[in-house]
Parts: C-alpha cells; structure tokens; sequence
C-alpha cells in the first residue's frame, strides 16, 4: 500500500519510499480533477458554497503529498527524488493550467462573482471569491484557445528550469571543498570554526580540514581567516556558482526564465511579468517599488559610502591594503566592530547554545501569546536531526505540530526557510490545525562543544520562528487565505518584527545564558548588541537594496535584448556598488530567490516588510515588550487572519495608522 495515499494525520516519513512519490501523485491528480469535474457538472445554480468554497476546498490530498514531497526536495534530497521532481512538475503545472483555463468551470466562478452583492458574503467569503476570480482571469482564462496553448507550455517549460536552476546551483555548492592541511593556512580562525572544519574532513576521511560553501563554514571562514588568498579563493568559489564552464552553468536558464516570464505577462496583458505580478501586492506597481527603492537608496547610500571609506582606512592602516575587495569586507568589518564596541561574535557564542535560544524563542511565544511547546517523540521524522514538537495555548487548546531541521547536510539546500506540512482550515465545522517546519542550517555540536550559534544564527532562527507563528496561529475557514498565504510584500512582517526581541535585555535574559556555567549574558554585552546593531547599517541596506534593483530590473524591462548576464548584472549594480568588481563572479546565476524560490520581482519585500516591523515594534517599545494588550491585537489582526482581508486594512487595525519610514531609518542609524 502506498502510504501517501492512506490517511494520516502527520506526514508518514519513515514509511515513504521514493518509488511512492510518482504513482501517489498521478493519483492525487485524478482525484482533484474529479472533485473539479464535479463542481463544473453539478446542475445547481453556481453558489458560493457549491463553487467558490468548494474549489477551495478540491485537492487537500494533492497539496500533502506535493508539499511532503518538494519541503524533502529542499531539506534531504537526492538523485532520484530531484529526478522525480523534474518528471512531475510539468504534471503539476499541467493540472494548475487545468482548473484555471477550465471554461466551465470559469464561467460558474464569474457567475458567482458577479452575483456577490446580492450575496451578503462575510469579509473573508468576499475575499475568496476575489481572489478566486482575480486567479482564472490573470491566469489566462479569457485568452482564446491559441493563447491557451501556449500559457500551458511556457508554464510548463518554466517549472522544468526553476528545478534545474536549483539543482545547479546545490551541485555547485556540493561540488567545492577547501582542503587545508597547513595550521598556518587557519590563523585568526576561532577554535569552533577549526573543530568543526577538522570533523568535516574526519566525516570524509581525510587529514586536516576541510571549507565548504556551506554557511556555517563558509561564513567564519570569511570573517576570520587572516589568509587574504584563501578568503578570496573561498569568496569567488561561492559568487560563481552556476556561472562557470560546466554542465552546472545557470546563464541560459536565467535568460531563458526572464523571456519566458515576459512572454507570460504580455501574453496576459501585462507590460512586464513585475507589472503582473505587483498587481497583487501592496506596492501595487514596479514604479512604486522603484521610488520606494529610491528613497531608500537615498538615504543609505551617503552612509554607506562614509563606512566604506571608513572601513578601506581602516584596512590600510591595519595591514597595508590599497584597495578593499568582496573578500575583505566581512574580515576587517568584524575586526573593526571589535575593536569599536569591544564586541567579538565568538564572545557571544557560548550565550547562545541551540538548545537555550530555541527554550527562549518558545517562552517568548508563552509570554505573547500564550502558547506552550511540549517536544515529542512519537511523531514521524525525515531526519534523526529533526526535533518535533506539540504546541498548545493556555487553555490547553492544540495549536498545531511543529518541526525544526537546524543542521546542514549534503541533501539540504543553503539558508533558512519556513514551510507547511499541512495548512490550517475549517471543514465540517472541525478547525484542522497545521503542521509547521523550519529548516535551518546552524553550526553543528562537536565532540566537544554543543551547537553554539553566532548572534547572526540566533536572529535567523527567531526570523524563521516568526513565520512558523504566522503558520501556527492561523484561524481561517479556506486553505487558500490561511497562515502565511498573504501578499507577499506582507509575509517578512511576522519574521522580522521577532528578531527585534534578540536586542532587548528582558528578552535576552530568557535565554542566553553561558553553556558552561549558566550565567546570564552580562549586561554590557547587552548594550554592545544594541549599540552595534546598526554597524555598517548604510552598507548592509544598499547591499538589499542592489539585490531588490537587480531582481525588479530583470523583471520590469524587456529582456529579449539581453545577451549578456553578467553586463546587465554590472549595469543594474551601478548605483549600489561599493566594491570592485569580480570577473569570474556572478550574482544572478545562483539568486535562488528570485530564480527558484518564489521572490521573483519580489526581493524588495524584505526591505518593505522593514519599514512594517521598525513601525510594528515602536508600538511594543512605547507600550513594553511583553505587553499582552499589543501582542493580543498583533496576534488577532495580523498573525491569525493570513490573507482574509487587505494587508494594510489588518496592519491599520493593529497599529492604528498606516506605517512611516521613520523608525526603520531611526533603528538604522540614518537619520
């Protein structure tokens, strides 16, 4: 029996075999498309709950088992499951083009839709239906039968290369080890960095140690290895990932992707594929998300000039250095954060053992919202390294199931993510709860020392976690307006409104505490983090300023002219740059967010989202950082609603006005 399509409660992992992936999911499509044909053959009048909830509703078995699938594609892949997942994308895009170039069914969701003020429909019934509407018509549904035809190749062809886009760029970063056997070649690397580079090269039964592309050993690697020729070496090793002479190279797949992308949009009506996909968004335009760069830009970048200059003199002074390159920033950066706020990332490291941040991340969620987190283990789990968890609220109500991958492996793609195993829904008057993931990748423990994070890691994880509450808390009727399925220039709000409280003292003290003896954080280590917060703020903002310009200029032009990556790459750079360019290096061929991940003409949310949270949490400093009042109005008006009403009417209700610039560029330093 294949256990994909038995009933199960939490995903069958231990079960599933990669043969079931393929036959459970050719299944999982027949069985939606028959729940489709019934709607569009059910001779009553079209209504909302027979058409517009009942689409919503089609295909829960198909959403499972694709999202157990492609979440185990990102976190312990292999060979034959990235096989599989090339064989089944264009089936899965097939099925999408379906259902929203079904005229039939079309025709009874317009006459729905075009019924709904007699309809007396609740806010969230009402933004269903729009949204329904809005996906078949900006889909393609009015398009003649021509036009039909080809939408469903380019989709087709467009899942085929974002995989492959993927796949490259894993293969790559799989692909590359530094293997060093001279101590002299680790001078200024701490000891942690050394342990864990040594057990690499012990897992690979080699002398010495071994430097991958992995963040956790590339990341120290860069920030304290005194060997200049090393760093670069690692440093371009890691920009020119899908950009080399190699069956890996990712050139054609990006131009090939940005055409097809257009050739979509236009197809649609829309100028460009930004102007289609912004539609949708709070920005609303590609010229908005322009100015609002801009301003920004503006802003940072006579900052961001002064640090550099600051930080080149610095260098000079140090060992010599003429002219600072990409290698060099994070090295002497962290040596002058150092010797400016007396402050070393490897100080705090053992205040942060992996096991007290996330016991910390949990009591912060208890003191906010009331939420408790009890580790289980009798849950099914993917890997040995997963944790799992039930959480519940005070009135011991269950909340959903969560699960945490903090560790790097070989099957497990770079950064961090948040995902669903199942969404939350009301069906039959039952309130499914979800099931809830994030994957990290955080220094593994070593035989002598557990997993202690950098101050870096410790704000991911509370970034990531923020996700997993917007997951979490989600109380929705319909699947498709629930947890994080909101704007997507709204969904970095829950993140990154968390990883303010990795600054503030009474948070802090929940949880970083010294490995060894136990003791709280002392308090000047606490000033140092929040005096050093916005170190170098002007540089960090143009440098997510230039990825946002670089994403929006690929995706708001029309690209059929480019025939070169790496020139328009230069050119979209122009006004961000700070260091010298690097020949063999390219930033588009490994820009997974926008290439794979979903952030295309999108990357300019994580700044957006920015001005949300420095506004968001003004709120919780004016009134306290635990204060219940504003965290019951943030979890009731933003984290629980998902995408049942406009972003900006939830934010207004939680805060009570629409957001200013004005924190963000206070917290930042630049005003």
């Amino acid at each position: 029996m294949n256990p994909l399509l038995q009933d199960f409660n939490t995903a069958p992992f231990s079960k599933i075999e990669s043969q079931h992936y393929k036959p459970a999911i050719e299944k999982a499509i027949e069985m939606a498309k028959a729940e489709i044909d019934a709607i569009v053959s059910n001779p009553e009048k079209p209504t909302f709950e027979n058409t517009t909830a009942a689409l919503d509703f089609s295909g829960e078995t198909l959403n499972r088992i694709t999202s157990i699938f492609f979440n185990l594609n990102a976190a312990e892949t292999n060979d034959e499951i990235q096989k599989i997942a090339q064989e089944i994308s264009p089936w899965l895009s097939e099925f999408r083009n379906d259902i929203t170039l079904n005229e039939a069914l079309f025709a009874k969701v317009k006459s729905v839709f075009d019924s709904k003020e007699s309809l007396q429909l609740s806010p969230e019934q009402d933004m269903l239906l729009e949204k329904q509407y809005k996906s078949f018509a900006r889909n393609g549904a009015n398009l003649s039968e021509e036009k039909k035809s080809n939408l469903r190749k380019i989709d087709s062809e467009l899942s085929k290369l974002s995989l492959q886009f993927g796949e490259n760029v894993l293969a790559e970063t799989n692909a590359f080890e530094m293997h060093l056997t001279d101590e002299k070649d680790l001078a200024g690397l701490p000891e942690s960095a050394k342990e864990a580079a040594q057990e690499l090269a012990k897992e690979k039964n080699k002398e010495g140690y071994i430097f991958t592309l992995d963040f956790p050993s590339y990341v120290p690697f860069l920030t304290y290895a005194d060997n200049r020729e090393l760093r670069k070496k690692l440093a371009i090793a890691a920009g020119k990932k899908g950009f080399q002479n190699n069956e890996n190279n990712n050139e054609q797949i990006v131009l090939n992707i940005v055409k097809l992308r257009n050739e979509r949009a236009n197809l649609l009506g829309y100028k460009s594929h930004a102007h289609f996909v912004l539609e949708e968004r709070m920005a609303e335009t590609p010229e908005k998300v322009i100015e609002f760069s801009n301003e920004l830009l503006q802003k940072a970048k006579p900052a961001a000039e002064r640090e550099f200059k600051h930080l080149e003199n610095y260098a000079k002074k140090l060992d010599g250095i003429d002219q600072l390159q990409k290698w060099d920033g994070a090295y002497y950066g962290e040596k002058l954060k150092k010797e400016l706020f007396d402050l070393d990332q490897e100080q705090l490291k053992p205040y942060f053992q992996l096991e007290n941040v996330i016991a910390g991340v949990f009591n912060i969620a208890t003191k906010l919202f009331d939420l408790h987190f009890e580790e289980v283990f009798d849950i099914d789990k993917y890997h040995q390294d997963v944790k799992t968890y039930k959480v519940w609220d005070s009135k011991d109500h269950f909340i959903a199931h969560f699960y945490a991958d903090f560790h790097p492996r070989k099957g497990k793609r770079n950064g961090a993510w948040m995902t669903s195993y199942k969404s939350q829904f009301i069906q039959n008057g039952i309130n499914e709860r979800p099931h809830v993931s994030i994957v990290c990748n955080f220094t593994k423990p070593t035989a002598t020392k557990p997993s202690l994070l950098t101050f870096n890691e410790v704000t991911t994880l509370f970034h990531e976690f923020g996700h997993a509450l917007h997951g979490m808390l989600a109380n929705t009727t319909y699947t498709s307006l629930s947890g994080t399925s909101v704007s997507w220039d709204f969904v970095e709000l829950p993140s990154q409104i968390l990883e303010n409280w990795c600054y503030e003292k009474e948070a802090l003290e929940l949880f970083a505490k010294h490995y060894k003896t136990g003791e709280i954080i002392p308090m000047k280590y606490v000033e140092k983090i929040k005096e050093s917060a916005s170190f170098h703020e002007g540089m960090q903002t143009l440098r997510q300023l230039s990825f946002g310009i670089l994403d929006m200029k690929w995706h708001s032009e029309n690209p059929s002219e480019i025939t070169s990556i790496k020139d328009f790459e230069n050119e979209a750079f122009l006004n961000t740059k700070l260091y010298p360019e690097v020949a063999e290096n390219c930033m588009s061929t490994a820009f997974s967010h926008i290439f794979q991940g979903g952030y295309s003409a999108g990357y300019y949310s994580y700044k957006w989202a920015e001005v949300l949270d420095a506004d968001a949490f003004e709120y919780f400093l004016e009134k306290g950082i635990f204060d219940k009042e504003v965290a019951t109005k943030f979890k009731e008006n933003v984290l629980s609603k998902g995408g049942t009403q406009k972003p900006m009417d939830l934010y207004k209700r939680f805060r009570g006005k629409e957001p200013k610039p004005d924190a963000l560029l206070k917290r930042a330093g630049l005003v």
